[in-house]
């Protein structure tokens, strides 16, 4: 059964930082790009930051570059995102999203995180 679980989502202030895990399971995760999404309030679902079909280089939104990064550990099936120097504009719902490197394999998504940046 196939899993896909973000934590780490909080309540913080601006110029923060927070670090969002994604835990995956039942399929083969190093067979995967893994990528962040969010969707903020009112607004759709948006690309943030994640590694492409190759699997070891980053595309970054331009809302991301120069405070969050990715990175994954293959061995503990977990992507990160770390994201520093926070804005109340980043508030969202922050989604981790599984892309088979194979085309015609199954996208997987997680359920979401809650950040929330305020004072």
């Amino acid at each position: 059964q196939v899993h896909v679980v973000e934590s780490g989502g909080d309540l913080v202030e601006p110029g923060g930082s927070l670090r969002l895990s994604c835990v995956a399971s039942g399929f083969a995760f190093s067979s995967y790009a893994l990528k962040w999404y969010r969707q903020c309030p009112g607004k759709e679902r948006e690309f943030v930051i994640g590694f492409t079909s190759g699997g070891n280089f980053a595309q970054v939104a331009d809302s991301a570059k120069g405070r969050f990064t990715i990175s994954r550990d293959n061995d503990k099936n977990t992507v990160y995102l770390q994201m520093n120097n926070l804005k109340p504009e980043d508030t969202a719902v922050y989604y981790c999203k599984a892309v088979p490197l194979v085309s015609g394999e199954t996208i997987y998504w997680g359920q979401g995180t809650q950040v929330t940046v305020s004072s």
